[in-house]
């Protein structure tokens, strides 16, 4: 169980009004305004998060092998990053948390800091596409491919897969579109009552709908499967979908199993 923290320990957290005025259009950015606001944005925008979070960490402990690296690719404020590190069960992991943002690697730093699980845990602001990967048991990127280039994604899962022992797996969360219009039509509208259900208005939704637009790029569940299976993984599923978010495990074959 996690120590008591006093409110003076904790980074400022603001509720989510980003979005609540008129404001000009401009494509949405990991910036400190919305580093202040995240937590409580995340939790009201993207239906399941306070479930995957938990089960980010069951699956790591799962997955984690000794002596590997275990990597949170697009970190943000360590949500993951914390669930892998509580899952690790081998001293000798070495955990890496990494992000673009400065802003959110800051507020990052200080949740670890806060943190009473003693395994170390390395930072770093850089673009995850310029990332160094080897010798990796767990890999999360959560809700972060989706802000990668399109053309650019493939590159990236194949640098991941090769990085990947065998036996080792890539935690992977991505907001989807779907091959039916209809129900794209169907699961957006029921995400966007999910958010009014939370709190956000009208306003609120449309106007970050716009800003994300052009900077959040999903893809069907298809090309999620074929690109990852294309980039070296052996075993593509999904283990979580809620509306249009789902969450899936790309697994490398272990080849002891195999002999």
């Amino acid at each position: 169980m996690s120590k008591a923290r006093r409110p003076s320990e904790m980074p400022e957290q603001l509720p989510d009004r980003l979005f609540a005025t008129e404001r000009r259009p401009e494509d949405f950015r990991f910036d400190a305004s919305v580093a202040r606001v995240f937590p409580d944005m995340i939790r009201r925008s993207v239906p399941g998060y306070t479930t995957i979070i938990p089960m980010i960490e069951v699956i790591t402990e799962q997955y984690a092998q000794p002596g590997s690296y275990c990597y949170d690719l697009g970190c943000s404020l360590g949500a993951s990053t914390l669930a892998m590190r509580h899952g690790i069960p081998y001293e000798d992991c070495t955990l890496v948390g990494v992000d673009n943002s400065e802003a959110m690697i800051e507020r990052c730093e200080h949740y670890i800091a806060l943190d009473d699980n003693h395994l170390p845990v390395t930072l770093r602001c850089e673009d995850i596409l310029a990332t160094e990967l080897s010798n990796a048991s767990v890999t999360t990127l959560n809700f972060t491919l989706q802000f990668v280039d399109p053309q650019q994604r493939a590159s990236l899962l194949a640098r991941i897969a090769d990085a990947t022992r065998p036996g080792g797996v890539l935690i992977l969360s991505e907001k989807i579109r779907f091959e039916s219009d209809s129900e794209q039509a169907i699961q957006t509208r029921l995400h966007h009552e999910f958010k009014r259900a939370n709190g956000y208005s009208d306003l609120e939704i449309s106007q970050k709908r716009t800003a994300i637009e052009q900077v959040l790029i999903p893809e069907t569940l298809a090309a999620h499967r074929a690109r990852l299976l294309a980039a070296g993984f052996d075993e593509v599923l999904v283990w979580y979908q809620c509306f249009n978010f789902v969450s899936m495990l790309a697994i490398k074959a272990n080849t002891s199993d195999t002999d």
